[in-house]
């Protein structure tokens, strides 16, 4: 897939950030925002940026229902250190529940936590009941805060949906602040992000993985790729679709340690990137924080050089 291949913006209210790495200075995202900017994108629908010439998509996982389909509200513990199970159903508009999926990225249901400054961010698969259609893992909160929970799904017979619902959970809240960074140390891994965006302008962002200052060339696959790449504006919180560069490498291979993603950003601001990556069966994940700059032409992040070796191939949300 090639850098050019546009984004699906659809999910308002989704702030990330990888074990507590980062996050928003808010402890809540302002319902009001929220309200903003499903209007104005709902207004948005079918016109062109008149900043970039670029269509704007439609938004997507600004609530807890979309497409005919309800997020029910999520039972999960209400205090930090408590164990306990996080649930929830996807309804039809009558109450029925939804048990028919479509794998996608190897998975029927994505389930995307993270608390509203944007830290303690969980990307998971809970198990689904098929006799009462719950969707079910175990989980203990860490941190307390308000947390914003999205279900990214395929129905069976329809086109990809994300519904979110908001959690509180009690306890002493410290916000972070994100800082510009394109450099990441995880697990002993350090992973650097290269390429530039702007609004509206495709490009493409490459993350290089290195260990010991040696490249890491024994990326397993995770999700049906060697990576996989979560982009949010912060502000707003929305959720960008990055598409992967290469092709779905098959069962047992390895890549790295260049891993490529074609990306469009709609507006300037910072955004704040996720990569998972996976070695010897532990997925770890860097985080960084991009500047896109206005809707002016830039050249496209820079691809493999003369020599080394192409990109593994990605997936991304």
């Amino acid at each position: 897939m090639n850098a050019g291949t546009r984004l699906a913006l659809y999910g308002v209210g989704l702030a990330v950030a990888f074990g507590g790495a980062f996050g928003v200075a808010k402890a809540v995202v302002p319902a009001d925002v929220v309200t903003a900017w499903t209007d104005r994108s709902s207004q948005m629908q079918g016109h062109e940026n008149h900043d970039t010439g670029a269509a704007t998509d439609t938004v997507q996982g600004v609530s807890s229902s979309a497409d005919g389909l309800v997020l029910t509200p999520v039972q999960a513990p209400t205090a930090t250190g408590t164990p306990g199970t996080l649930a929830y159903r996807i309804e039809d508009t009558s109450g029925a529940p939804l048990t028919s999926f479509t794998t996608t990225h190897d998975r029927d249901m994505h389930l995307i936590v993270v608390r509203s400054d944007g830290s303690n961010f969980r990307h998971v698969h809970p198990a689904l009941d098929p006799r009462t259609g719950t969707w079910s893992l175990p989980w203990t909160w860490n941190q307390a805060g308000t947390y914003r929970v999205y279900a990214d799904f395929t129905p069976g017979q329809g086109r990809g949906v994300t519904l979110s619902r908001t959690v509180e959970v009690a306890g002493d809240y410290r916000p972070v602040v994100p800082e510009p960074t394109r450099v990441s140390t995880i697990d002993g891994y350090t992973v650097t992000l290269r390429g530039e965006v702007a609004a509206g302008t495709a490009s493409e962002l490459t993350f290089s993985v290195e260990r010991d200052g040696r490249p890491v060339t024994t990326l397993q696959p995770y999700l049906g790729a060697f990576g996989h790449l979560v982009a949010l504006r912060q502000g707003d919180l929305a959720f960008l679709h990055v598409h992967p560069d290469g092709a779905e490498p098959g069962a047992g291979a390895t890549g790295g340690p260049r891993i490529s993603f074609a990306t469009e950003v709609p507006t300037a601001g910072k955004y704040l990137l996720y990569l998972d990556f996976q070695v010897d069966g532990v997925v770890h994940t860097a985080t960084f924080v991009l500047d896109a700059a206005p809707g002016t032409t830039h050249a496209p992040g820079t691809s493999h050089a003369p020599g080394e070796p192409a990109p593994a191939p990605a997936h991304a949300h």
